[in-house]
């Protein structure tokens, strides 16, 4: 079984370095990159369906050129290889671009499952996986907690987290699933396993590689940009109940009941 993780360097958000340029763009620069938090809980599913089912783990990034560092802590935590997608054209494209470009990137590769995270802590949209899914004409398997490939019949069932409990899915193989927190915490790397991602295949390609155009996908074709930005309004002041739990319980109800709570 051949999966491809889609996994994104994004800023670390513990670094509270993360900031906007003057044209509203996030300031890769100003931050430590680390593993998109959301992928690596798919990496971790990948691993263990692989270790499970035999067969290979391939990641699959577009960002920039720095992103080989951050794409080797993934290694390290047992893919056997990556492919990165980087140009010059693609600083500022937007979610359409990079859906573009991913599509474009897996139609050179080999697959049964393709598996994203959620979505990104950097962007929050969610949508390049369904749109991933829908450019290469693959099922789409959303919100996974448990994602269950039949090999033999070539179909693959997923539990999908849903209001009432779980919906189960089941579609012809290659899919694509989109993995949440509830398949397992991510492992981490162990020494073995950083030393030998210092000789893992790390694949890079340009745009016309993978025969996208800078006119299909790139900071100047992006079909979005920010217009303007603002700083959250302050939180009110904190009220702590210190009292005994029957006058904290009475100060409660007469908090909650004068904001028509109850």
């Amino acid at each position: 079984m051949h999966i491809v993780v889609l996994v994104k360097p994004v800023p670390d958000p513990a670094s509270g370095a993360e900031r906007l340029t003057p044209d509203g763009r996030l300031d890769r620069a100003a931050a430590p990159a680390v593993v998109n938090a959301n992928d690596e809980y798919a990496l971790e599913a990948a691993l263990k369906l692989v270790e499970a089912h035999g067969g290979e783990v391939t990641l699959l990034s577009m960002a920039p050129p720095s992103a080989p560092e951050t794409m080797r802590k993934a290694l390290a935590m047992g893919a056997h290889r990556g492919l990165l997608v980087t140009d010059d054209a693609l600083p500022g494209a937007c979610t359409l671009s990079t859906t573009r470009v991913l599509a474009a990137a897996l139609r050179e590769l080999q697959f049964d499952l393709v598996l994203a995270g959620a979505d990104t802590s950097d962007g929050g949209a969610g949508v390049v996986p369904p749109g991933v899914a829908a450019l290469l004409g693959l099922p789409y398997l959303s919100y996974a907690a448990r994602i269950e490939p039949q090999p033999d019949t070539g179909t693959v069932r997923v539990h999908r987290i849903a209001p009432t409990g779980f919906d189960v899915l089941e579609a012809p193989m290659p899919a694509l699933v989109v993995c949440t927190q509830a398949l397992g915490e991510p492992r981490y790397p162990s020494l073995k396993g950083i030393m030998a991602a210092r000789s893992k295949e790390l694949g890079s390609r340009a745009l016309a590689d993978v025969g996208v155009s800078p006119q299909e996908a790139s900071g100047a074709a992006a079909t979005t940009k920010v217009v303007g930005t603002s700083t959250p309004a302050p939180r009110p002041p904190t009220r702590v109940i210190r009292e005994p739990a029957a006058e904290a319980a009475r100060q409660l109800v007469a908090f909650m009941a004068e904001r028509r709570l109850i």
